[in-house]
């Protein structure tokens, strides 16, 4: 009776779970019963004929395995197809932005550089020896005297001369210094012989920040020169860019050219256009500068149909080189850049300039390139996985390598020396370098630079 009784329920279970009660007896049914020629033989055949078709059944196996990883790593690198065209379609005309290479009027701002140009006029005479009359005529000294000149503004970057005669002893004269002596040169001596003995440097002494000095202050390193000329003209920008820093932005824009005065005649497409055509924006190196087709908001994107200069954008720009400041800028033009729409136009790295008195034609080819985002790659389409604020935002500018560079190195110096480069975008809470309130920026802002903008070998 037990016996019958397990009989039973062994068949109960075997109709409630199926075709087999064991792996085995599922294996050998799925084998009999499938549509596939393999299994079905390794199951009814002989021993040889199994043993071949078992071979062959796992060897087309791995090749159907093999071909779905294909398939599988296939769509899983996203790939894309690159097609080529080449032709003159209708497009959107770029954006064009022009400056003057000088960024203010000398006439609106020569009250601030008075002392300043005073100095650099006694430098230029001392470094090429040319004279000796009045040397003490202009110097730091004499100034300070007349109230007209803190003279510890200056000394923080003098500018001196050092004699390398004896490499042991150097000796290191500031220019601005009427007790210097120059009695060795006499008039026998050949001045330009002479003077390649020299070195001229701008000598850069830092107080406050970590990186702006060493040994306590008391060690001064010396940037060297190709000329005295060119030294003296770095110094000039630097002292510049501390005086101006001070000034307000509003001062700086009506101390700057005024569209109408600049851009006195304009056509696009064979149509009369005018200076009300360009959106004013304020660039730090070259002040006022005005954008064409920079499709702002409210703004209506222009597009050129046909090729050739005459539907292009024409222009006729008055540089007024008679306001030009006298030791900053060493080139008088306009200062031009093609670039995107929505895009801050970085003029110092990337423009190009229009010489007065000539007629400058640019061509342009168009070459646009997309890098897709994820999974595509790692790019991101606005910089947003970008660690550093970008400051050019408040242009309503796009993200773009130059944007973050510029925003990266700006962050670092207001981590270093608590303020920021007078030549790019203030960040919020900072104040602009100085020399009064931050006397070794200099030191700091050439540091940084030298490692962030290093060019790549």
């Amino acid at each position: 009776m037990k016996k019958v009784r397990r009989y039973f329920t062994k068949a109960l279970h075997r109709m409630q779970k199926g075709p087999g009660y064991t792996y085995k007896e599922l294996l050998v049914w799925f084998c009999s019963n499938t549509n596939t020629h393999g299994p079905k033989r390794i199951v009814s055949e002989g021993p040889k004929k199994r043993l071949m078709w078992f071979i062959l059944s796992l060897f087309f196996a791995a090749l159907v395995f093999w071909q779905w990883g294909i398939l599988i790593q296939t769509y899983l690198s996203y790939g894309v197809k690159v097609s080529l065209s080449i032709g003159f379609n209708t497009m959107v005309f770029p954006a064009v932005t022009v400056c003057n290479a000088n960024p203010f009027k000398y006439s609106s701002v020569k009250p601030h550089l008075r002392d300043l140009d005073e100095l650099v006029a006694t430098a230029l005479d001392r470094i090429q020896f040319s004279s000796q009359r009045d040397l003490g005529a202009m110097t730091l000294a004499n100034m300070s005297q007349n109230g007209t000149l803190d003279p510890s503004l200056w000394n923080y970057m003098p500018l001196v001369v050092i004699d390398e005669n004896d490499p042991n002893n150097p000796l290191v004269y500031n220019i601005f210094d009427g007790s210097t002596n120059y009695s060795r040169v006499t008039a026998k001596d050949n001045t330009t012989a002479y003077a390649e003995r020299f070195k001229v440097a701008i000598q850069l002494v830092s107080v406050q920040c970590t990186l702006c000095y060493r040994n306590n202050g008391k060690q001064c390193e010396y940037k060297n020169f190709t000329s005295g000329i060119q030294a003296i003209r770095e110094w000039y920008l630097l002292q510049f860019s501390s005086i101006f820093s001070k000034i307000p932005l509003e001062d700086k824009i009506e101390m700057g050219y005024k569209a109408e005065e600049m851009i006195l005649t304009c056509m696009f497409g064979g149509e009369t256009c005018s200076y009300r055509n360009f959106t004013h924006i304020y660039d730090q190196d070259y002040g006022n500068c005005y954008i064409f087709n920079w499709g702002q908001e409210g703004q209506e994107l222009l597009v050129s149909a046909n090729p050739g200069a005459e539907f292009g954008l024409k222009m006729v720009l008055d540089i007024d080189q008679e306001e030009y400041i006298p030791f900053l800028q060493t080139t008088a033009a306009a200062r031009l850049i093609l670039h995107q729409q929505r895009s801050f136009p970085f003029l110092k790295d990337l423009g190009i300039y229009g010489m007065p008195g000539t007629e400058t034609s640019i061509a342009v080819q168009v070459d646009q390139t997309e890098h897709l985002e994820a999974p595509y790659s790692s790019c991101t389409m606005d910089g947003s996985d970008i660690p550093v604020a970008n400051l050019y935002e408040k242009y309503n500018s796009s993200y773009s390598i130059q944007s973050c560079l510029r925003s990266c190195f700006q962050e670092g110096m207001v981590r270093q020396c608590n303020c920021a480069h007078y030549l790019y975008p203030l960040p919020d809470g900072a104040h602009y370098c100085n020399n009064k309130e931050d006397p070794g920026w200099a030191f700091t802002s050439r540091d940084m630079e030298s490692h962030l903008f290093r060019p790549a070998i």
